[in-house]
């Protein structure tokens, strides 16, 4: 019931994951569903500690994004940043890598470290022929990124690929790109 309502209703998925994790704490999905409906409903600590139990049950580097942005919801930024340069962090490929270093850059932006955030993201995964949700994100997360640190023309490239790369209309990428023209 939890995945049912977690679009539409994350505080009731929320109370449903809730009501699971009473009945079979000792079982890694129910802990793992209990902390991804706890991020979605914004409540970071009590996702935190369900990743971290689920983590334990079943072993591997799994959720470190979602873990390293409670840590940014939470306030710790530079918890973030740890979690990103664990080993367990290096182990990850593809777009599990993308989504920390996302969530990475992420902090360093909420530490003031622009020019570090597009650092951070700098990575083959940079292909402006990528299309798909994870090509977008990780693509308007590096404009954001650049139009931080100053870089405002690069910034309205990358948000031009994210918004060509956006096949189903997750992100504001066109909206940004008419704000910085001018045109919005």
């Amino acid at each position: 019931m939890a995945s049912r309502l977690i679009d539409d209703d994350p505080p009731l998925a929320l109370a449903h994951a809730r009501a699971a994790r009473q009945r079979a704490g000792r079982i890694a999905v129910v802990r793992e569903t209990a902390g991804i409906t706890a991020y979605h409903a914004g409540e970071w600590a009590e996702a935190l500690s369900e990743l971290r139990a689920a983590r334990r049950m079943s072993g591997g580097p799994g959720f470190l994004s979602v873990m390293a942005d409670c840590e940014r919801g939470l306030g710790r930024p530079e918890r973030a940043i740890e979690l990103g340069r664990s080993d367990e962090a290096r182990k990850l490929t593809g777009d599990d890598a993308s989504e920390l270093r996302m969530v990475v850059a992420g902090a360093r932006m909420d530490l003031g470290q622009f020019d570090q955030a597009v650092v951070t993201l700098q990575t083959p995964d940079l292909d402006a022929k990528r299309t798909g949700s994870a090509a977008a994100r990780l693509f308007y997360a590096y404009a954001d990124a650049l139009v931080a640190a100053g870089r405002t023309k690069d910034g309205l490239e990358w948000f031009l690929n994210s918004a060509s790369a956006d096949l189903d209309g997750e992100t504001d990428a066109e909206e940004r790109v008419a704000e910085l023209t001018g045109e919005g």
